[in-house]
């Protein structure tokens, strides 16, 4: 039996503002609905990915900025930091450590993320 991870719940404080930074980032729009007067729900995906985030109101009562440590791979560290750049996100300089090469950014409200290299992958 498959156990596969397809979602991750951000906390953030203007559903909008977020919606809008990460489809800057390259995230695709998947679902964004107010299913009701309390809950708005919008769910976004990486190219490529088979896991998505959400967030939204109503949707979770974590303090907006609380989830650090995400991880997305890429195939080439320098075009996703290029990128990144691009679109006016700062991911610093890449990190090259010997289990991958790194850039970090967050969102607005600090939710962090890496964006991984893994050399062995593309030998």
């Amino acid at each position: 039996m498959d156990w596969t991870l397809e979602l991750v719940i951000l906390p953030v404080t203007d559903v909008d503002r977020a919606r809008d930074f990460y489809k800057k980032v390259g995230f695709n729009v998947d679902f964004d609905q107010v299913v009701s007067d309390e809950v708005r729900f919008v769910q976004m995906t990486p190219p490529g990915s088979a896991c998505s985030i959400a967030f939204g109101n109503g949707v979770t009562d974590a303090e907006p900025g609380s989830v650090k440590g995400l991880q997305i791979c890429v195939s080439d560290i320098n075009e996703a930091h290029d990128h990144l750049q691009s679109v006016g996100i700062d991911p610093g300089d890449v990190d090259i450590q010997p289990w991958g090469h790194f850039v970090r950014f967050a969102d607005p409200d600090g939710n962090t993320w890496a964006v991984q290299y893994v050399p062995a992958r593309y030998a």
